[in-house]
């Protein structure tokens, strides 16, 4: 159970436009999708992807680390790490398990024999975008768990596209098709208020001796 009084407390310390944006952005975010990224070897791939998920409103991104474990680059990310939440997974199995089991659909961008055009594809139904490797793309346990396939079409002679370039249209057509749609996919109120709590304390300096403070004062 979220402490609002806590939670007020501590909007406090942050400006009104810091406080005004926090709402608004947490309106447009949703868990109905989330992306997974899988052994992406070029660094600044796998932060411009968390940047593309930001951007588009996605609140959870899935990183499987099985063969390369690198840290954010910061800088092409934008902040963004601080606004998304990173579930990291050291291997295709668990991170399949997981989202499974918190009914998520595994969707695997790669053409197949039957593959979906991004425009047909069906946004009622909760699902994970996997995007693989530059050069390999997925993998087979990738492949063999998908329960879909998606593809963007091309008419040129290139035959794919940079894997952020790939998820920055995936995700800017899934997201505008989902908000016009009439099932729920914007987080809970309790979510939202979670994440406002877990914001706060991403941007307030001391956050930890401040709170301590106001459990004090407040049992006294």
């Amino acid at each position: 159970m979220i402490d609002q009084d806590l939670l007020h407390h501590l909007e406090g310390y942050l400006t009104e436009n810091r406080r005004n944006k926090f709402i608004k952005v947490l309106a447009q975010r949703t868990k109905h999708f989330t992306v997974a990224i899988e052994d992406v070897y070029q660094l600044h791939n796998t932060s411009a992807v968390i940047r593309s998920c930001d951007v588009f409103g996605i609140q959870d991104v899935n990183i499987i680390e099985e063969q390369n474990t690198k840290r954010i680059d910061r800088e092409i990310a934008m902040g963004a790490q601080k606004w998304v939440d990173l579930n990291r997974y050291n291997s295709v199995k668990s991170c399949i398990t997981d989202l499974k089991q918190n009914g998520y659909q595994i969707v695997a961008t790669t053409p197949h024999k039957n593959d979906c055009d991004l425009q047909d594809f069906d946004v009622t139904e909760k699902a994970c975008i996997f995007f693989g490797r530059e050069t390999e793309g997925l993998s087979d346990e990738v492949l063999n768990a998908a329960d879909s396939f998606l593809k963007i079409p091309m008419v040129g002679f290139t035959e794919s596209l940079n894997i952020s370039v790939s998820a920055a249209i995936i995700l800017q057509h899934i997201t505008s098709e989902l908000k016009i749609t009439k099932i729920p996919w914007q987080l809970s109120e309790n979510e939202q208020l979670e994440k406002r709590i877990d914001w706060c304390k991403k941007t307030i300096k001391s956050f930890d001796e401040i709170v301590e403070r106001f459990h004090h004062t407040k049992n006294i």
